[in-house]
């Protein structure tokens, strides 16, 4: 999320005539899409040349509101900005065990819908690896050395997976969670796709969390994961992510976090 196209409400209304748009607010977070909201939508400019991969997460989102998941749906298309319904809820400022729940109950469902969707790209594809690493290599020499594994790692493709359900693609409206910006999503491992979600749900590692996680997630689902296969699953996505933070970021704060938290 975040705007790097201006947009006003004037014109957000002779883009979408037909929706009563109100009080419209530019998010303020993330640096890849613009993404503007109002009280009951979302306006939202792909800043890529996506067009096919927007069309096939319209169709991904239709088909998890039909089975129950609580996902936006794409309303409306004009020129290069997409309508989106706005899903209630907030972002919790502390986690609490029913979070934790509902999380791993709408992951369960997720891949058990998605286990036999292969045919999409792998989420790591669309990540230049070894371009990432050479990019922190002369100021951030020990991560680039801590990070290097990344380069030799392969994914494997259990099923389609978000691959970024952190807090700020989440809400909850009372135990009841909804989850969004599905549109990098790709074919990947479902522990890689847990231990992202606990990386943000479980920042410090709290056992308690985890292993509720596990036995919540494993009594929805046939695809069983075992405390050892999350764990080799933190590692690589814990890495994975101070890649992303530091060449984005161009610090290390964030990282250190989760360096002292999984990295082994």
């Amino acid at each position: 999320m975040g705007v790097k196209t201006p947009l006003s409400l004037q014109e957000a209304q002779t883009l979408f005539p037909n929706y009563s748009l109100t009080n419209l607010q530019a998010t303020t977070n993330g640096v890849v899409d613009t993404t503007y909201v109002t009280e009951k939508y979302v306006l939202k400019k792909y800043e890529r040349s996506i067009e096919k991969r927007i069309e096939e997460d319209a169709k991904r989102l239709e088909f998890f509101s039909q089975h129950q998941l609580n996902v936006p749906k794409l309303l409306a298309k004009s020129k290069e900005w997409y309508l989106y319904e706005r899903l209630l809820g907030e972002s919790p400022k502390s986690m609490r065990y029913y979070h934790i729940q509902a999380l791993a109950r709408f992951m369960a469902q997720l891949h058990t819908l998605t286990k036999t969707q292969r045919n999409s790209s792998t989420f790591l594809a669309q990540y230049n690896i070894d371009e990432y690493l050479g990019l922190i290599k002369k100021d951030f020499f020990f991560y680039y050395k801590l990070l290097e594994p990344l380069k030799s790692f392969k994914l494997p493709c259990d099923g389609f997976i978000h691959g970024d359900i952190f807090k700020d693609n989440t809400l909850f409206y009372g135990k009841k969670i909804a989850v969004f910006d599905f549109i990098d999503g790709g074919c990947g491992a479902f522990s890689f796709d847990v231990a992202v979600a606990l990386m943000a749900f479980n920042p410090y590692n709290k056992p308690s969390f985890r292993t509720l996680f596990l036995q919540t997630y494993n009594q929805h689902t046939a695809k069983k994961i075992t405390n050892k296969e999350l764990e080799k699953s933190l590692n690589i996505a814990k890495k994975f992510y101070m890649l992303l933070r530091i060449t984005k970021e161009k610090k290390i704060g964030r990282a250190k976090i989760l360096a002292k938290a999984y990295i082994k």
